[in-house]
């Protein structure tokens, strides 16, 4: 398999954002990702992929390399630095953003590209009474977010970015917004979490309001709706489910808001948990996403609404929690079994 960069329809050409000429390329790239609304994190993952692969090339400016160099660049990543399957993609896709989107350069197949194996791996899944006692092991606000975790399917960061507006008490669900692919979905709102986190939202509001009469109060809104709703920043549906502890500086807009909780946080308390329940296994937040699927399939839903709910684009994404579950597909019984 090869890495190609190529134009879609070569009788439509692509619309794409011109940056500054003046400014450094770096920016140039920072430029266009937030034109086209990329979030800090993958601004930054870019930027630092584009930096390696300028130094790896002994600062060379990129108009004057091309599919070569990248798939030495790339070769380099999987032979000597030995990264993961996934790392070496984020490196292409990095290096395709540069070209396509900010220097306006398409180039053919990249030949002779080593590829990082990506090994089958099943996914890691807790058992119902595993995933009860790593919860049992969890206080406070770590705890709602984990439950929900395991109770919706979410990812770590939608979860953590989760906004008041989207949450339907009424309909018993849960509106997930630009997950993975940009893509909205909707998922389920376990009925035993509503009182808590009706609750927490109470806490949350309080918090709000005062942030409010201190003249603060604000919060990040993407894809410039802060100019087309000027007070659309301060209202109450558009707050963080999770909002972090202080008010802090957007390193874009440079507004003292508040915004979501630092994920890292939730992050260690799982890990926390995991030891004190003594579970021996490498669980994280993804393994409650990935023991939520494979409750769903255990108890008889649908592998396409099991798709729906996870976002997946591909159903074998999927199907992959059928070979994890406690009675898979066919049930079938082992010859030394009673």
């Amino acid at each position: 398999m090869s890495f190609h960069i190529g134009i879609a329809n070569a009788s439509k050409p692509r619309e794409r954002f011109i940056p500054n000429p003046k400014l450094r390329l770096l920016d140039q790239v920072s430029e266009v990702m937030r034109f086209k609304h990329y979030s800090l994190r993958t601004e930054t993952t870019y930027r630092q992929w584009i930096r390696r692969y300028i130094l790896f090339h002994d600062k060379r400016h990129p108009r004057e390399l091309g599919a070569p160099e990248v798939s030495r660049f790339l070769s380099h990543l999987a032979v000597r630095g030995r990264v993961a399957a996934s790392t070496q993609n984020q490196a292409f896709n990095s290096l395709l953003f540069l070209y396509r989107e900010v220097l306006g350069v398409e180039f053919g197949p990249l030949q002779d590209v080593d590829r990082a194996k990506r090994p089958a791996r099943l996914p890691v899944v807790l058992t119902k009474t595993e995933a009860d006692r790593l919860l049992a092991g969890m206080t406070g606000t770590f705890r709602l977010m984990a439950t929900l975790l395991y109770g919706t399917g979410m990812r770590l960061m939608e979860c953590v970015r989760l906004r008041v507006k989207d949450i339907d008490f009424e309909a018993n669900q849960i509106v997930v917004r630009e997950g993975k692919g940009f893509k909205d979905r909707v998922t389920v709102l376990p009925q035993s979490v509503k009182p808590l986190l009706q609750a927490h939202l109470e806490r949350v509001r309080l918090l709000h309001q005062q942030d409010l009469s201190q003249g603060a109060g604000t919060v990040y809104l993407p894809y410039a709706l802060e100019r087309k709703y000027p007070n659309a920043h301060r209202e109450w549906g558009w707050q963080y489910v999770f909002p972090a502890a202080s008010l802090s500086r957007d390193p874009r807009s440079h507004a003292v808001q508040r915004h979501h909780v630092n994920e890292q946080g939730l992050q260690r308390a799982v890990k926390d948990a995991v030891r004190l329940a003594g579970i021996n296994k490498p669980a994280s937040c993804h393994t409650l996403r990935h023991s939520f699927a494979t409750r769903l399939l255990e108890n008889g839903y649908d592998i396409r609404t099991v798709q729906e709910i996870l976002g997946h684009a591909n159903v074998a994404t999927t199907q992959i929690y059928t070979h994890v579950m406690e009675k898979p597909g066919l049930g079938v019984r082992s010859p030394v079994d009673p």
